[in-house]
């Protein structure tokens, strides 16, 4: 157990928790609607990319086609990928803090 993590601390990474859940879909569902739009894909191809872009699986099946879906894609895989990093990295510090919350609630 790591005796500087305090209940606040275990309160704060709940709430980073699930703030940047709701950024990762969020994030999600805006380039599955942008390469519907940009790349004319139907809503599971582009779904699909951009699961696989964002876990850095990236098969290669899918690629944008056009200047500008190319270039939307750069930026959307800089921004996402950090945040799907984000949301992992929080995700173990999550469920930690909420191990420890409910430690402290049944005291």
């Amino acid at each position: 157990m790591n005796p500087t993590f305090n209940l606040d601390e275990a309160k704060q990474t709940v709430k980073r928790f699930r703030l940047i859940s709701i950024v990762a879909v969020v994030t999600l569902f805006f380039g599955t609607w942008a390469y519907h739009v940009i790349e004319k894909w139907s809503w599971i191809d582009s779904f699909y990319f951009c699961v696989v872009s964002l876990t850095t699986v990236g098969y290669g099946d899918l690629t944008p086609k056009t200047n500008f879906g190319k270039l939307f894609t750069c930026l959307y895989l800089l921004i996402g990928v950090a945040i799907i990093a984000s949301l992992v990295n929080i995700l173990l510090k999550g469920t930690i803090a909420r191990r420890r919350l409910k430690k402290y609630e049944e005291k």
